[in-house]
């Protein structure tokens, strides 16, 4: 009898392509219905109900009852880095349409990573960081220096509070379309909402794709150095 957790229970839920499918449309990190979850998916809701209880189940996905309406979402940020790797050493979806094509092309640049931003756009503010020697990379995490404090405070980020929250503080996360890292955690879900306070970034209903807004081409600009 194995003593190891049994890896095989979990990879058996992902190798079900319309499981796989929800998992990942809820990488946005919103809360979403059934019948938002089939529609992303492409099943029928009695279907995605079937897979989403499946998911419950075994701790993958929250529930969340508002009146008649049951919202599901991802259980937490772990389940979230868990499938960003699997996406990550996974094939590359097969191209069909030119409409697939610039979808992929959008969020490739920038797309939600369950709360923090990621893509292009994500890997590319993490390495000017790095260089600018805001922040500097200890194995699998994120130090804040001290020249960082002063940025971060400047782009009215509340690194205290952040350090308060019960979660990883500033972890990398691989990066299943760029192969290198971003900034997960606390800290990276402090930056996307800050992002969207200064109205540098929108999101999309129903959809991980970030917009980039012309005031955000100027904030990244200005405050990161990058030419989006």
């Amino acid at each position: 009898m194995s003593t190891y957790p049994n890896i095989s229970a979990l990879t058996a839920l992902l190798t079900e392509k319309s499981r796989a499918a929800i998992l990942a449309a809820l990488m946005d990190g919103k809360f979403h219905t059934a019948s938002e979850l089939a529609y992303m998916a492409s099943i029928k809701p009695q279907t995605a109900s079937f897979h989403l209880a499946k998911l419950e189940e075994n701790n993958l996905v929250i529930c969340e009852k508002n009146g008649r309406f049951r919202y599901f979402r991802l259980a937490n940020d772990e389940v979230a880095n868990t499938l960003e790797i699997f996406m990550s050493i996974s094939p590359p979806p097969e191209v069909r349409s030119l409409t697939q094509s610039s979808q992929l092309k959008r969020l490739e640049n920038a797309r939600t990573c369950y709360d923090h931003l990621a893509g292009r756009v994500g890997v590319n503010i993490t390495n000017l960081m790095q260089e600018a020697g805001y922040i500097e990379r200890n194995n699998n995490k994120f130090i804040v220096t001290a020249k960082g404090e002063l940025f971060f405070r400047d782009l009215g980020v509340d690194l205290v509070g952040l350090s308060k929250k019960r979660r990883s503080f500033s972890h990398a996360c691989l990066d299943w379309s760029e192969r290198t890292h971003h900034i997960g955690g606390a800290l990276g879900n402090g930056l996307f909402e800050r992002y969207i306070e200064l109205g540098w970034i929108e999101t999309k209903a129903n959809s991980r794709e970030i917009i980039i807004t012309p005031r955000g081409k100027s904030g990244f600009k200005d405050f990161f150095g990058l030419k989006i």
